[in-house]
């Protein structure tokens, strides 16, 4: 087993297309935090029945497994674990800094700026009244503020990787399809970790954790499938189904936007299909997006040569650097939201602050790596 993975580990190894879409993944969910701002249009939710968090979650399960399963056949499975939970304290951290900072900041800008709407906008109501329990919940990971959704939900996914690692290395067909019946039993039987006195998690990790898994099966074991996948795309019928669903999930998703398109669209099927698909992200949605993977591999190959391009690397470097540049993100989509209540309501106000943070960002991404690779001198290079 081990003979046959370490070729396909290697073929996934550096591929741009991994960082490039995991940079996108950050900048889109930036934009999405940022309230009553005319740029998250431009984001994929806006497009079709997914969005920035499904291209992050999956893209992120690519990632985080060819990494740790590369580890583990190269330095045993115990050290792979020990990294991971080494990563899972870090991202622990980064929360609870995160929602420390966070909701004493909102509590602060509420009071001076006396819009106490905003606390309960970001939903942090009980700090008020509780802040002891709030900051108990926000420790086990129960509480939810506004924003730190998807950074709560990795921190689940990744505290499973051990278990997905070694299934997706020895029995990858298995754990996959363990993963869909979980999936569907989550699903089925309202599963869901419990979250504070409002109810559960907003991203439910039971239903989730398929993406996470999905990205990982491809990482480990997509490239036995490319020649049949390329035969696929291949298909004109197949590619104009794709693209004809991709249509469907577009007219359905602007359907209450444009009226022309909501005439065209059967009475309450678009409050079927959309209502609560983001929680226990409906079936429909995995859909959406895995055609969009299906086109996008299509079109954009492995070796594009656009990829290097100095035009995309300020994205390739946000996706490199993905964890800072989130956090960054965080509270970059505050500060933005914070700008745009308190100053006058402008389409250029709303592009300024959204160019401003992405710069932010990638700022941000620029420096940690320029950091790691000081770190990563040695003493005779740096009196060289």
């Amino acid at each position: 087993m081990t003979s046959t993975l370490n070729p396909e580990i290697a073929r996934a190894d550096g591929d741009l297309r991994i960082a490039l879409l995991l940079g996108i993944a950050n900048w889109f969910l930036f934009l999405d935090h940022v309230p009553h701002n005319f740029v998250s249009a431009l984001t994929m939710r806006n497009f079709g029945f997914s969005g920035a968090t499904d291209l992050f979650v999956f893209i992120g399960g690519y990632a985080v497994t060819l990494i740790y399963a590369r580890m583990a056949l190269e330095r045993g499975f115990v050290v792979a674990a020990t990294r991971i939970f080494k990563r899972v304290w870090q991202l622990y951290a980064a929360y609870i800094v995160l929602f420390v900072i966070y909701v004493e900041l909102i509590s602060y800008v509420a009071a001076r700026t006396a819009a106490p709407e905003i606390i309960s906008e970001f939903n942090i109501t009980g700090f008020i009244d509780h802040p002891v329990r709030t900051l108990i919940y926000g420790l086990f990971l129960q509480a939810k503020p506004l924003n730190l959704d998807v950074l709560q939900l990795v921190i689940a996914l990744m505290a499973f990787q051990p278990v997905v690692v070694f299934g997706l290395l020895y029995v990858p067909n298995a754990t996959l399809l363990a993963s869909v019946a979980l999936y569907a039993t989550a699903r089925l039987l309202d599963w869901n970790l419990t979250s504070d006195q409002y109810g559960s998690w907003y991203l439910n990790p039971f239903c989730w954790q398929l993406l996470f898994v999905m990205g990982g099966w491809l990482a480990l074991i997509g490239t036995r499938y490319a020649p049949a996948i390329r035969a696929m795309q291949a298909i004109p019928a197949l590619r104009a189904t794709a693209l004809l669903y991709l249509l469907f999930a577009l007219t359905i998703v602007s359907s209450s936007e444009i009226p022309a398109l909501a005439q065209m669209v059967p009475s309450g099927l678009s409050d079927m299909l959309l209502q609560n698909d983001r929680e226990d992200v409906a079936p429909h949605r995995i859909l959406h997006f895995l055609t969009l993977t299906f086109l996008f591999t299509w079109l954009v190959p492995r070796d594009w040569e656009y990829l290097r391009s100095y035009a995309l690397q300020p994205v390739v470097k946000c996706g490199e650097e993905w964890l800072a540049v989130f956090c960054a993100g965080v509270f970059l989509s505050f500060a933005a939201h914070l700008i745009l209540i308190t100053g006058p309501y402008s389409l250029a106000r709303q592009v300024a602050v959204s160019i401003a943070g992405i710069a932010a960002m990638t700022a941000v991404a620029y420096y940690v790596s320029w950091s790691k690779q000081q770190d990563n001198k040695s003493a005779v290079d740096a009196h060289s």
